[in-house]
C-alpha cells in the first residue's frame, strides 16, 4: 500500500485531500507545515508527496527541494491557489512531478496521485534492474578479469573490444592502449601465428584447434603459450567478432621439462627405478677411467649406454669408436682391433691403424665381447693390464689411452664354465658391471618410449598421428616383447605406415602381438585351488617373485593376485 504525504496549513483541505486519498486505498500522512513534513521525511518512506506551495513559514518549493536536496526518489505534486510563472519555474526546475490549482478536485487529486505512484514503482523498478545489471556487468568484469586465462576480444573488422588482466599479464600490454586499436597492437608479432588463427575464426566462423607457441623471454627462459579462438556468437545467429584465449604454461612447461630429464638421460628413456639406477651409475663413472661391462638382451640399448659413459665423462672430446665382435672373422677382426703393417699377409698393401689406436684418448666399445677367440681374448688381456699392443705383423709396441667398455648378450659366467672365456679376461672387463633389464621388466617404460617414438616418426615420415589408442596400449602393456626396445620402435614404425587415422589402434600393431597377449596364461574362475596353486608360484618364481610383472602374466590385478597368495598360502621360499 502507497505512502502519501499531504502538506497543507489549512486544516479543512488536509483533512479533506486525506479522506478522497484513503477512500482511494493509500496510507495517508499530513502536516501543515514545513518542519512537520521535513520530520515525517525522516521516519516515513513516502510514495509521494502532495504540498501546498503556500504555508506558513518556509513554502512548498523549499520542501520540494529538500526533498531533491536528500536523493528522495518520491514524486512531489504542487498545489497552489495563487499561480504564477515564478513558482511554477522553480517547481518545474526543481523536479516537480505535477502542478494542481485549486480547489482541488477528488478525480483531479486521485488521478495525479496514481500516476505518481505509477511512476515511484516504475522508477524503483528500473533502479532495482539498473542496480543488478550493475552488479551482473560488474560479475562479468571480476570474472574476465580473475580467470588465469588470457582473454581478448575482438570486432569483426579485429579491432580489439576487450582485454582482461591475465591477457595483459602474459603479454605485457595496457589495455586502456590497445582498446579500439587493431588487433596487431595487442599481439606482438612472435605471436603472428595466434593473429592468424583468430582471422579465419572471423572468416570462417569456426574455432580454432589449440596451438603451442613459445616466446623468447630473456633470463627468464622461454615464454610457452597455448592459444586458441572462438567466435562470438549472439542469440544463437548473430556474430559480433571474436574471442583469442592465451594460456601461459610455461612454468607447467618447466617441469614436464625437469620430469622429463629424470626420465631422459642422453638418448635413453626410462621412469622405472632400474634405469634410474643405471642413469646414476653412469654419472657416477663420469669421472673414472673404469673398465664396464654392459650386459643385457638384444635390443636392450647396450650401444646407446656405452655412448652416455663416453659423453658423461672428460674423454666427451675423443673418440668413440664401436666395434662388433660377433661381425668379424678372427683374423679381420684382429687387424680391425689392432692394425697390421704392409705385407703382414696377402692384401695388406699398406699399414693400417687399428681401432685401439684411432681411440687413443677416447673410448671403445666392444660390442658381443663374448665372441672372441681365445687368442684374441689373450690379446686383449694385455691391452687391458698394459695398455700397449703390437699392429699385426710387427714387433714394435704401441700405447694406447683408451677407455674400454665392454658389451654382450651371453653369460660369460656359463662360458668361463665350459673353457670358452678367459676367467682374467673376465675381471679385468667387469670392473663395473651394468645389467640393463630387459623390456619386459620395465613395461612401465613402454608409454615413454612409444611417446618418444610418436616424436620421432611424426618428423621423419611427415604425420601428425596424435597418439596410440587405449586398446592398443593395453596391448603394449601386455606383450612381453622378446626383442626388447628395438622391437618396440619396429613395431610404432609399422603401426605409423598402416594407421589410416589420427591415432594408432590395435588393427595396426603386428599380429604377434594380439596372438601372443591372448596366450598368456590366465587364472580360469572354475579352476580348482591346486591348479590355481600351482600356475600362480610357477609364474612368480619365472618373475622372480615380481608380484606386479606376475599379475599382468596371469592377466589379473596386482590386488588380486595378493589376495589369492594370502587365500591359498603362498609365500615366497628363503633364499
Amino acid at each position: 500500500m502507497a505512502n502519501v504525504l499531504i502538506v497543507e496549513d489549512e486544516a479543512v483541505l488536509r483533512l479533506t485531500f486525506g479522506e478522497f486519498l484513503e477512500q482511494d486505498g493509500y496510507t495517508v500522512h499530513t502536516a501543515e507545515d514545513y518542519d512537520e513534513a521535513v520530520s515525517l521525511l525522516d521516519r516515513v518512506d513516502f510514495d509521494v508527496i502532495v504540498t501546498d506551495i503556500i504555508l506558513a513559514g518556509r513554502n512548498g518549493v523549499d520542501l520540494l527541494r529538500t526533498v531533491r536536496e536528500r536523493g528522495l526518489g518520491c514524486p512531489v505534486v504542487m498545489i497552489t491557489g495563487e499561480p504564477n510563472v515564478e513558482t511554477a519555474s522553480d517547481a518545474v526546475r526543481l523536479g516537480a512531478f505535477d502542478y494542481l490549482a485549486k480547489p482541488v478536485t477528488r478525480e483531479a487529486l486521485t488521478r495525479v496521485a496514481r500516476l505518481a505512484v505509477d511512476r515511484r514503482r516504475i522508477a524503483q523498478e528500473r533502479d532495482h534492474y539498473a542496480g543488478e545489471l550493475d552488479r551482473y556487468r560488474r560479475d562479468l568484469e571480476a570474472i574476465f578479469n580473475s580467470v588465469k586465462e588470457g582473454i581478448i576480444t575482438v570486432d569483426a573488422q579485429m579491432q580489439v573490444r576487450q582485454v582482461n588482466a591475465a591477457a595483459c599479464a602474459i603479454l605485457g600490454i595496457d589495455p586502456d592502449a590497445v582498446a579500439g586499436r587493431p588487433l596487431a597492437d595487442a599481439v606482438p608479432d612472435d605471436l603472428d601465428q595466434a593473429r592468424k588463427a583468430l582471422a579465419d575464426t572471423l572468416d570462417t566462423g569456426d574455432p580454432s584447434s589449440e596451438q603451442r607457441m613459445e616466446r623468447d623471454n630473456g633470463p627468464d627462459g622461454p615464454q610457452v603459450l597455448i592459444t586458441s579462438a572462438v567466435p562470438l556468437i549472439y542469440d544463437g545467429e548473430a556474430f559480433g567478432g571474436g574471442l583469442l584465449m592465451l594460456r601461459d604454461v610455461s612454468e607447467l612447461s618447466r617441469l614436464e621439462r625437469q620430469i622429463e630429464e629424470t626420465q631422459v638421460y642422453r638418448n635413453m628413456i626410462g621412469k622405472s627405478s632400474s634405469m634410474q639406477e643405471i642413469f646414476t651409475l653412469i654419472k657416477d663413472l663420469a669421472e673414472t677411467d673404469s673398465t664396464v661391462l654392459i650386459c643385457g638382451e638384444s635390443g636392450t640399448g647396450k650401444e646407446l649406454v656405452a655412448e652416455a659413459i663416453h659423453h658423461a665423462s672428460p674423454r666427451v672430446g675423443g673418440p668413440f669408436l664401436r666395434v662388433n665382435c660377433a661381425a668379424l672373422s678372427e683374423n679381420i677382426l684382429e687387424s680391425e682391433l689392432f692394425g697390421h703393417v704392409k705385407g703382414a699377409f696377402t692384401g695388406a698393401i699398406r699399414d693400417r691403424v687399428g681401432r685401439f689406436e684411432a681411440a687413443d684418448g677416447g673410448t671403445i666399445l666392444l660390442d658381443e665381447i663374448g665372441d672372441i677367440s681365445p687368442r684374441l681374448q689373450l690379446r686383449l688381456l694385455r691391452v687391458l693390464q698394459e695398455r700397449e699392443f703390437e699392429r699385426v705383423g710387427s714387433s714394435t709396441p704401441l700405447r694406447t689411452d683408451v677407455r674400454v667398455i665392454a658389451s654382450t648378450n651371453q653369460a660369460l659366467e656359463r662360458k668361463i664354465q665350459r673353457g670358452e672365456f678367459r676367467q682374467d679376461l673376465y675381471y679385468r672387463l667387469n670392473v663395473v658391471r651394468i645389467d640393463i633389464p630387459p623390456l619386459r621388466e620395465r613395461l612401465e617404460d613402454v608409454p615413454l618410449l612409444v611417446d618418444h617414438f610418436m616424436r620421432r616418426f611424426n618428423h621423419v615420415l611427415k604425420r601428425s598421428l596424435a597418439g596410440v589408442s587405449q586398446e592398443a596400449m593395453e596391448l603394449l602393456l601386455k606383450y612381453p616383447w622378446p626383442g626388447n626396445v628395438r622391437q618396440l620402435e619396429n613395431c610404432i614404425e609399422r603401426a605409423f605406415i598402416v594407421s589410416r587415422g589420427p591415432y594408432i589402434l590395435p588393427k595396426d600393431l603386428p599380429n604377434e602381438i594380439s596372438d601372443a597377449v591372448e596366450r598368456q596364461p590366465t587364472l580360469p574362475e572354475d579352476e580348482d585351488e591346486a591348479t590355481t596353486h600351482e600356475r600362480i608360484v610357477t609364474v612368480l618364481n619365472q618373475t622372480d617373485w615380481n608380484v606386479a610383472k606376475s599379475a599382468r602374466l596371469l592377466g589379473i590385478a596386482r590386488n588380486t593376485l595378493y589376495q589369492k597368495m594370502k587365500t591359498l598360502n603362498i609365500v615366497r621360499p628363503p633364499d
